[in-house]
């Protein structure tokens, strides 16, 4: 069997490593190959150097119809089973290539949709518009969280078109021995200038708005001794380095960029914040309990999603900088060291993940799914 997902980009965003993940973790019995319409960046260097081929269809903007006829003639020498559609873009472009290409079995994970928000844009009348138009050119739609189907269930989705499939954490990737961790935490903390027994903050993701990172850098000046370690690449980096400054903790805030080693670098932190309110997922909160650190979320579906006791060690709290601060500092005072790993990161591991999309591919018209695999079933239910 030979699959082509079809992504907008491979920029190191949390879509594009998702499916770098899932691709590394399908059976070897199908072959998968990865076209990216624009900007092959980090994720697609990766793949390639795991031996996937990846494609670059060049597409020059969001009205270069150009790509499309390119797509059809890619999907049709290469002889696909099945094509995959990852993000917007990609969705609308990579659906109607794949039915002009005859292909019948069309995915398309909805990896970033919120209520009025996709892709963290506001949504148009013309934007839901065409969605909904491509949505039926699709066999499946497959929603990462129970949160995302009620969405698409009140866009007007059916049902029966819907299928939750969560995404997943490589939870080995993030385990590290007590030997292993302190090593890493010593190394990284020395190269990163973080002093060796400060209480370090950490956050992870793209700096954007949404993200809401300027919540933990106020709270920072309620928390005299501590540290913020931001990890990610974004617009918003000017403008948190601009507010550092103006609350006078820019020496205590260390900004990473963009990197591949985030399990290593979570070593370096006490305590993971997400202070984000609207999330489809909440990735980042999984991989930090993956990690064995204490959790202060504003949002995770995925977490929302399971019993309470799935993860003790997470707690959910408003988007300001007040609670923030108050639970950090408490949090420093105690500094119980690495908590164990919740029953949550065994849920959402990708082997199981991966081996459910798997059995999709293999079902007729990509897993159609019938009445029991409504959209307004939740992923706490698989």
């Amino acid at each position: 069997m030979k699959v082509l997902h079809v992504v907008t980009g491979l920029h190191a965003g949390g879509a594009e490593r998702q499916l770098a993940l899932l691709l590394r973790n399908l059976p070897k019995d199908q072959r998968h190959e990865v076209a990216a319409l624009t900007n092959p960046g980090t994720v697609a260097r990766e793949l390639r150097a795991d031996g996937f081929t990846v494609h670059h269809l060049d597409m020059r903007g969001n009205r270069d119809l150009g790509v499309l006829p390119r797509l059809v003639r890619l999907i049709r020498s290469g002889r696909y089973d099945v094509v995959h559609t990852h993000l917007y873009r990609a969705m609308l472009y990579g659906r109607l290539a794949a039915r002009l290409a005859g292909v019948r079995t069309v995915l398309a994970t909805e990896h970033s949709l919120q209520a009025g928000v996709i892709e963290g844009r506001p949504v148009s009348r013309g934007v839901r518009a065409l969605y909904l138009g491509a949505e039926r050119l699709g066999s499946t739609t497959l929603a990462v969280s129970g949160q995302v189907a009620a969405v698409l269930d009140d866009w007007g989705v059916p049902a029966d078109r819907v299928r939750v499939l969560p995404n997943g954490v490589d939870a080995a990737r993030y385990r590290f021995g007590a030997a292993g961790r302190a090593a890493h935490r010593s190394g990284l903390r020395g190269r990163l200038g973080l002093p060796t027994h400060a209480f370090v903050v950490g956050a992870v993701g793209r700096l954007v708005p949404g993200k809401r990172f300027q919540v933990p850098l106020e709270a920072l000046v309620r928390l005299p001794d501590a540290r913020l370690l931001l990890v990610g690449e974004g617009p918003e980096r000017d403008a948190l380095t601009a507010l550092a400054e103006r609350l006078g903790v820019r020496d205590r805030l260390v900004l990473t960029g963009e990197r591949d080693d985030v399990p290593e670098l979570l070593t370096a932190m006490d305590v993971l914040v997400s202070p984000s309110r609207e999330e489809t997922f909440g990735l980042a909160v999984l991989e930090g309990l993956a990690a064995g650190l204490p959790v202060l979320h504003s949002a995770c579906p995925a977490l929302a999603e399971l019993p309470p006791d799935a993860a003790p060690d997470a707690r959910l709290l408003p988007s300001e900088p007040e609670p923030y601060a108050r639970e950090l500092a408490l949090l420093a005072v105690a500094r119980t060291g690495p908590v164990p790993v919740p029953p949550a990161v065994a849920h959402y591991d990708i082997a199981r993940i991966a081996a459910e999309l798997a059995a999709l591919y293999r079902e007729p018209a990509g897993g159609l799914p019938g009445p029991r695999h409504a959209a307004r079933r939740r992923a706490g239910a698989h």
